[in-house]
């Protein structure tokens, strides 16, 4: 059975998506402050810790250094939620923390991360491969990343290659009917990478596409929700 430990506010707004929380072999737990969360964590070692920073009381430095350098309460996985000030990020990235996400948070990427390092596949989402040419600040460049969580509206993609909010992309990919979408897309947000290296996460929005590729796509989303059922990964 997995277990996973949140901040109050954070199960509030996850329970109101289609999510992972309601697994029957999955237990929850909340805590309000860093100490309770380290009392739960010493108690249930759970597999997921998703909190705020917080440089208050026992600061989140303080709690993620206890963690790492415990060898029985180390074998965590860490999602951080902090402010866009540079002082908090940069604290954050010292936590060792897995993923670091700034608010305001986008709840279908939380949830996408959550799933990762949980490793639990999520029913709702589809990985194709792309072709994508960035046309942005960092100058013209071809890269290959995958997709997740297809919509008429965008996506979350990874790769290893570095974005920025506000970067337009050029993708173009195949349905898996054939059908081939071609479309532009602006970068909205990103999930900084922390603890484990790997690829990084963005959410794009599509912001060229045809009514006909807009409903090729909602009709493929609509008809692999209806094969999946209810997201109850």
């Amino acid at each position: 059975m997995k277990k996973v430990l949140l901040a109050p506010d954070i199960i509030t707004l996850l329970v109101q998506q289609q999510s992972f929380l309601n697994r029957s072999d999955l237990r929850v737990f909340t805590a309000e402050t860093n100490e309770e969360a380290l009392d739960i964590h010493r108690e249930e070692k759970v597999n997921l810790i998703i909190n705020h920073f917080t440089a208050q009381e026992m600061s989140t430095e303080r709690f993620c250094s206890v963690v790492r350098e415990d060898k029985d309460l180390s074998r965590v996985s860490v999602i951080i939620i902090c402010s866009k000030i540079r002082a908090d990020i940069e604290a954050s990235e010292r936590c060792k923390a897995n993923a670091i996400m700034t608010r305001p948070m986008d709840p279908a990427i939380l949830l996408e991360k959550a799933h990762q390092l949980l490793d639990i596949s999520s029913r709702a989402s589809f990985r194709i491969l792309l072709n994508v040419s960035v046309d942005g600040t960092i100058g013209n460049t071809s890269f290959f990343c995958r997709s997740e969580n297809i919509s008429a509206s965008g996506m979350l993609i990874e790769t290893d290659q570095l974005l920025a909010k506000g970067d337009i992309i050029a993708c173009s990919f195949f349905l898996p009917a054939g059908m081939r979408i071609q479309t532009t897309a602006e970068v909205m947000r990103s999930i900084r990478q922390g603890y484990v290296p790997g690829p990084h996460q963005y959410g794009i929005r599509f912001t060229r596409l045809t009514p006909e590729a807009k409903r090729a796509l909602a009709d493929f989303v609509e008809t692999r929700s209806r094969q999946t059922g209810p997201d109850s990964s």
